[in-house]
């Protein structure tokens, strides 16, 4: 079954295909995807490898977890599965409510 590693620490130049081929050393890498940024389309410095199997992954841990890649100190680990996050509120801007007069006074 195949595994998902978490890997954090890239440089920002870092390519899916420089990922997919230095990882490719620890077993036959399925995928790899560098995270980027929605807006900017730059990096930011992290990705996902998932190798075909167990052993596999264990291995590409031990190469990788804290060493040297690309001039960066890397973090592998097993990627853990996304978390709920709360609903994110709808609706636009909120300038706050209305238009307040003050005081007792009704003429402006």
């Amino acid at each position: 079954m195949a595994k998902k590693l978490y890997v954090g620490g890239l440089p920002y130049s870092t390519t899916q295909d420089a990922l997919k081929e230095a990882f490719s050393a620890a077993g036959n890498v399925t995928s790899a995807t560098v995270i980027t940024d929605r807006m900017s389309g730059r990096s930011k410095g992290f990705g996902f490898v998932e190798l075909d199997n167990d052993d596999d992954a264990a291995k590409a841990i031990e190469m990788f977890n804290g060493k040297e890649f690309e001039g960066r100190k890397i973090i592998v680990n097993e990627a853990r599965p996304l978390e709920a996050r709360p609903p994110r509120r709808t609706g636009g801007f909120n300038r706050g409510g209305g238009f307040s007069r003050g005081g007792d006074n009704d003429s402006f």
